[in-house]
């Protein structure tokens, strides 16, 4: 599994494959159950002759295949635990992206606060033709914001330094936010933009 992350396939195949191991090797262990004999007893008799008892080849062959069996028992038990541990690890980085996913989503749509409105809007001025409408509720003014919005010569400032060049503008219309782009300007009637706003009290 080296150069790919571990799959919940993967565990299953070494859990499979483990399971197949500790099968052979009860098998083995059975077989010299059958024998009389275990892993540890001699093959020779007192006289150190082969035991005439026994099938010595087929013991010697079933202890050796168990001692194989059980290293690779270990290893692969060593493979499932480190598997396990990289799902676990995986699974609990994907929770917190999500949940830290899911906190940014709901910041974002959460509305900001407003700190003005749009009570008149005349036709033909710069923000009649820039899309501003009455009863738009004013988030950000350029520079401006209901962090540092003290009176309305705030905005009164920014238009004064913007003249002729566009100005962004938030609103919230309708329960929706709404971007504006607004150009102080001259036109035929009085001020640069043609619209009355006032403060809203919270």
């Amino acid at each position: 599994m080296p150069g790919r992350p571990v799959t919940v396939s993967d565990v299953q195949q070494l859990v499979k494959r483990k399971d197949e191991i500790e099968a052979q090797i009860k098998a083995y262990y059975e077989l010299l159950g059958q024998k009389g004999v275990g892993m540890t007893e001699p093959l020779v008799d007192a006289e150190d002759f082969p035991r005439g008892d026994i099938d010595i080849y087929e013991v010697r062959t079933a202890r050796h295949n168990i001692i194989c069996l059980q290293n690779d028992h270990k290893a692969l038990m060593k493979q499932v635990e480190e598997a396990l541990h990289q799902l676990h690890a995986r699974e609990k980085e994907k929770r917190a992206r999500d949940e830290a996913e899911a906190l940014a989503e709901a910041r974002s749509q959460r509305q900001p606060q407003a700190f003005a409105r749009v009570n008149a809007v005349t036709p033909g001025s710069p923000a009649s033709i820039s899309g501003l409408q009455v009863d738009d509720e004013i988030v950000e003014f350029g520079s401006v914001n209901i962090n540092n919005f003290q009176n309305l010569q705030n905005i009164a400032t920014v238009v004064q330094h913007s003249e002729g060049r566009p100005l962004s503008v938030t609103v919230i219309r309708s329960g929706r936010k709404v971007h504006v782009g607004l150009t102080p300007k001259r036109w035929a009637g009085k001020g640069l933009l043609g619209c009355n706003i006032i403060p809203l009290q919270r």
